[in-house]
């Protein structure tokens, strides 16, 4: 074997070839079971289960061998009219798949079982196949299940014989040669792709047929056999920081627009003083001066219109570097964010056969459709997907599709439609699920709201259809009255909700009655960029992600009410809570005192709310950038961007926001908006400097600090922060300590050693957890010692308070 141990072993490509193998089977065998006689598929199943067989007889994996065996037996009687591939057959066929899925250990004993009752099902079946005739006499040639010695020996079907020789010490290029030979019997399979970083390429699906939906991944592109589909491990986090550097480099190049408009501001000025050189020229041009003055002043007009015709050329020439490195990093960004992307079709193979085995065991028939394999989707958002996708489905074959005597007596086709489709729309990913069943029994539902206690009789009566059918989200609500194999559990729908909001998305339900009911799920694009609404907070930039923002007001004071010491006011027909952002997020209070405030309308159903900004910063598109984990979950913030000019903002955590208001509300704290803020910020705060080269804890520190009130300056390193309290008078330094050109420690005996510096507060924080690290900076002449280990913004603030008090102190 190869000693490299990046190198998949032989029995774990099996494996992968075995899963790609079974995609196909399961496929094929999911259109067969709709239109037996399908030629396509008939040739795509027997082509698989021929090429399994090859290779697990490459790796010595004999229940693999036999199983595959049989499987091509029942596909070659079938292709020959000997057989028809009825529900029964389909359904043992279907389990073989199951057993293909997780095969590759020959020594299983579960396996060997599981192989040898489907083997012997399958022979159960073809026990009634008529054996084929010769064409010209008429007489038997082959049986139907030729001894094994036979078929060993012989070679299978136009496909070149595979020898059975074990190749368990072969090395990975030698498996791979092997492979592609085994490819070559079978052109419709890909040979797998092996190279030091390669996974094996996955098998060549059968043509879908017209009137079928395959997934997207049973399918992929032709390929020729010396030429695989080559794929590339590459770890996720190490995609996500591509992504992350190229967003920046995004960002990073907008930022020569609006510099090249500045020079276009430096352009009018040079060019308004070669005017007024002219003027002068003009004026002095009859004086009796110097020759040498008009000398002077000539050479100074020459010069001047040399500057001009310079900086024109400049210019243009940085608009037109402007314009190819936007679109460069524009590129960049594309390509790094399509490697997130995977088809849609990738995450719902197994849905159709979950439809068909959920169908049939409540004696229904269901047509399954999947519009928009080929739909790109964040790999994030499609591993989330499969268990809403799953419950919904259920939740229709259940609940909506009517048995098939039913649908007759109302006129319908005995045979349902269930319908999957994904598709880009207004800058989102849309996913429906839709039958046509009898859609939903609102009075059965308003009935279960009022016995279920959720609602009175008289608010149920008084509840629209919308809002009667988001109680099916509820968490342990259910239709039924009794728990069955399928329903009666109330758990389902909720999981979709939650999941939904989990990615800052909207789900809802719409039907019609007797002809079906449709679930229409609206996420991102993708979880790496999110469009926002900014945000001013106490002269912070916030941005709030606008797939929970349900309105933004302009609400005059005047209109804000106080009931039972609760501020409300009017919006759709309801009153809902106000608070101001300044105390979700512990900012000093705004000094606004216009007599109108910004309102942002947050939550939904009960927890709808709205919250008090300062000023409204316009929308953008952010590309998130996650926090550093070792900084833990920073109370109502979810990660970081950076806007177009470079500047950081915080991105909020609305759930963390409905969770402070609804502690503000139960502790009686909240504060009014009616008048005007408090004028502390008119006040000289206390000044601390910041000593970080890591742009995320200094910028994290500032914020948390300048929102409580004080005065923050920033230092990249120890000799930034040197120079800057030699420069200007502070209350406190923070400092940390492995930094570039001066480390923390020597700012601290520095700062020590100056006689008017020596009374001035410095506190450490440092990731540096030892108490010899603790030791060397207390002996340097710290004042206070924090870990990063153990920091959260309470015991930073409670560490500054106990050194200098508060801000306006």
């Amino acid at each position: 074997m190869s000693d490299d141990p990046r190198r998949p072993s032989l029995i774990d490509l099996f494996r992968e070839e075995a899963r790609n193998q079974a995609r196909v089977l399961n496929d094929g065998l999911l259109v067969l079971d709709r239109a037996p006689t399908d030629a396509a598929a008939l040739e795509a199943c027997m082509r698989a289960a021929h090429s399994l067989k090859g290779a697990a007889r490459i790796v010595g994996v004999q229940v693999g061998v036999e199983l595959a065996h049989a499987m091509e037996d029942c596909f070659v009687a079938a292709q020959e009219n000997r057989a028809l591939l009825d529900g029964a057959w389909i359904d043992t066929l279907l389990r073989g798949v199951d057993i293909v899925a997780r095969i590759g250990n020959d020594e299983d004993a579960a396996a060997h079982d599981a192989v040898s009752e489907c083997v012997a099902a399958l022979h159960a079946h073809m026990a009634g196949v008529t054996p084929h005739r010769s064409g010209a006499g008429g007489a038997a040639s082959v049986p139907a299940i030729e001894p094994r010695a036979v078929r060993e020996a012989a070679p299978t079907r136009d496909h070149a014989n595979v020898r059975a020789a074990p190749v368990h010490d072969a090395t990975f290029d030698q498996l791979a040669n092997a492979l592609r030979a085994e490819a070559a019997s079978s052109p419709a399979t890909q040979a797998a792709a092996t190279t030091s970083t390669l996974s094996p390429a996955s098998a060549t699906a059968p043509p879908s047929p017209p009137h079928s939906a395959a997934p997207a991944s049973a399918t992929a592109s032709a390929q020729s056999p010396t030429e695989p589909d080559r794929m590339l491990r590459v770890r996720a986090d190490n995609l996500d920081r591509l992504l992350s550097l190229s967003g920046e480099s995004l960002v990073e190049s907008r930022w020569l627009k609006p510099f090249a408009q500045s020079m276009l501001r430096v352009k009018r000025v040079q060019r308004d003083s070669a005017r007024a050189l002219d003027r002068l020229h003009e004026t002095l041009a009859d004086l009796p001066l110097d020759p040498a003055a008009h000398s002077a002043l000539d050479a100074l007009r020459s010069v001047t219109a040399e500057a001009q015709q310079l900086l024109a050329e400049r210019l243009g020439e940085l608009e037109s570097f402007d314009r190819r490195s936007t679109h460069l990093s524009q590129q960049l960004y594309d390509a790094a964010l399509q490697c997130r992307m995977r088809p849609f079709g990738d995450g719902t193979g197994g849905l159709a056969r979950m439809v068909r085995d959920v169908a049939r065991s409540l004696g229904k028939k269901v047509r399954w459709q999947l519009i928009g394999a080929s739909t790109q989707v964040d790999r994030d958002i499609l591993d989330l997907l499969e268990a809403p996708l799953g419950h919904m489905l259920r939740n229709a074959l259940d609940h909506g599709i009517e048995a098939p005597a039913v649908r007759l007596a109302h006129g319908k086709p005995e045979e349902g439609t269930l319908t999957l489709e994904a598709r880009h729309a207004a800058g989102a990913l849309q996913i429906t699920v839709s039958d046509d069943g009898a859609g939903i029994d609102i009075d059965a539902l308003r009935a279960s709201i009022v016995r279920r206690k959720l609602a009175s009789e008289e608010t149920a009566a008084r509840l629209s259809e919308a809002e009667l059918l988001e109680f099916l989200f509820l968490p342990g609500f259910s239709l039924r009255d009794q728990v069955t194999d399928m329903s009666g559990r109330g758990v389902g729908l909720d999981v979709v909700h939650d999941v939904v909001k989990r990615v800052r998305g909207t789900v809802r339900i719409t039907h019609e009655p007797g002809a079906g009911t449709r679930m229409q799920m609206q996420l991102p694009l993708t979880l790496s960029v999110i469009r926002s609404l900014l945000v001013d907070v106490a002269g912070e930039p916030y941005a709030i992600p606008l797939a929970h923002v349900n309105r933004t007001l302009h609400v005059s004071r005047a209109d804000i009410e106080l009931l039972e010491g609760h501020q409300h006011i009017a919006f759709d027909t309801r009153r809902i809570g106000v608070v101001t952002a300044h105390q979700i997020l512990e900012t000093a209070a705004s000094a606004n005192d216009s007599d109108t405030v910004c309102l942002v309308v947050i939550g939904d159903g009960p927890r709808t709310y709205g919250v008090v900004v300062d000023r409204f910063l316009g929308e953008r598109m952010l590309v998130v950038q996650p926090l550093d984990a070792r900084l833990g979950k920073i109370r109502n913030i979810t990660a970081g961007a950076l806007m177009e000019n470079g500047d950081p903002v915080l991105i909020a955590d609305i759930d963390d926001w409905l969770r402070s208001v609804e502690r503000l509300v139960s502790g009686g704290t909240l504060n009014h908006a009616q008048h005007g803020g408090t004028r502390a910020a008119q006040r000289a705060a206390r000044r601390v400097l910041v000593v970080d080269d890591s742009l995320t804890v200094r910028e994290l520190e500032r914020k948390l600090l300048a929102t409580r009130g004080y005065d923050v300056t920033i230092a990249v390193d120890g000799m930034d922060g040197w120079n800057a309290v030699r420069g200007a008078s502070f209350d406190l330094v923070i400092t940390d300590i492995d930094m570039p050109r001066m480390d923390g420690i020597e700012l601290v005996t520095l700062v020590k050693r100056d006689p008017q510096l020596q009374t001035l507060p410095v506190m450490i924080v440092s990731y540096k957890d030892r108490e010899e690290d603790r030791r060397a900076g207390l002996d340097a002449g710290a004042d206070y010692y924090l870990a990063k280990g153990s920091f959260h913004d309470e015991a930073l603030l409670d560490a500054v308070r106990d050194l200098i008090g508060e801000a306006y102190g």
